[in-house]
């Protein structure tokens, strides 16, 4: 979905997004943990990966929605159904919200 100008880098500067959503299911436990969560278990996650830009190609686009899902299908297939702490770096950090968030977030930078 193309959006804009929800957000601007700098005043007065147009900003556009493209988002796209993605799930897959994993496994993970805790380690040095004592409860039901040192055990396999597993979650359902939700990617949502979002670009934004100032500029928008002959076709209107920021980017076509399907070249995003498309690199993210990589992502999302090397994760779904597979136990997350034989992963890296899941195989010396333990999956956790606060981990996740700082590998998959970024900060948005003007151009």
């Amino acid at each position: 979905m193309e959006s804009g100008p929800e957000n601007a880098a700098h005043q007065g500067e147009r900003m556009y997004e493209v988002t796209v959503e993605d799930s897959f299911a994993a496994g993970h436990y805790l380690r040095d943990y004592k409860g039901k969560c040192e055990n396999p278990h597993g979650h359902n996650y939700k990617v949502r990966v979002t670009l934004a830009g100032a500029a928008l190609d002959k076709a209107g686009l920021l980017l076509d929605f399907k070249d995003l899902k498309e690199v993210m299908k990589h992502v999302i297939d090397r994760l779904d159904h597979q136990m997350l702490n034989d992963i890296e770096p899941f195989i010396r950090l333990t999956p956790r919200r606060k981990i996740w968030q700082n590998i998959f977030t970024t900060k948005r930078m003007a151009a």
